[in-house]
């Protein structure tokens, strides 16, 4: 679910067990550059974890809001200006650039205020500016990137062989292509190494 569609607060939630430790707990909104920069949303018990699985090369929490909620609704709020997916595909070639994190959370930040102060005063919530934050720079073990990225499909090709180039993210990047090992997190699979 959205967490910006969270009805928690309405008395409506299906499990609110669920709800109590999951959307009742702060949240970060961050950026980082996995593909180029992007904003996202996690809980604090997942950072740094969060980031390397997307595959990040740089990270930067930039607001902490006291519930789930309130990190959907401000993620959509500077998702107006930066994307909130990575392309898997470009941070798969490892060529993204460096970027300057700082710059680009206080460019947000400024770009976004008066909507973010909107949403503050309408839900009688403050927002946490982590100002003194320091930007995570994150490497993979990574020997070689492919040149053209192509994804093994365990459902179409039961059996797969390749050298091991490295780790990023989710995916185990061979000499005949990537597996995004997540996708396939219920599947039973045999590995062997040479």
């Amino acid at each position: 679910m959205a967490p910006e569609r969270c009805h928690f607060h309405l008395g409506t939630c299906r499990d609110p067990e669920w709800g109590e430790r999951f959307c009742k707990q702060s949240h970060y909104v961050y950026l980082a550059n996995s593909s180029g920069i992007k904003v996202g949303i996690t809980r604090g018990n997942q950072l740094p974890t969060r980031w390397i699985d997307q595959g990040a090369v740089q990270a930067l929490p930039i607001l902490k809001v006291s519930e789930r909620r309130w990190s959907g609704l401000v993620e959509r709020v500077i998702g107006q200006h930066v994307s909130d997916k990575t392309n898997w595909r470009t941070m798969l070639k490892g060529q993204t650039d460096q970027l300057d994190l700082i710059a680009e959370r206080d460019r947000l930040l400024a770009l976004c205020a008066d909507e973010l102060a909107a949403l503050e005063q309408e839900h009688d919530t403050q927002f946490e500016h982590l100002s003194d934050s320091e930007v995570l720079e994150i490497n993979y073990p990574v020997l070689n990137y492919p040149s053209k990225v192509s994804s093994h499909n365990l459902d179409k090709t039961p059996e797969v062989e390749g050298v091991l180039q490295g780790i990023k993210g989710q995916y185990l990047i061979l000499d005949t292509g990537v597996i995004n090992i997540r996708k396939f997190t219920a599947y039973r699979v045999e590995f062997s190494a040479v």
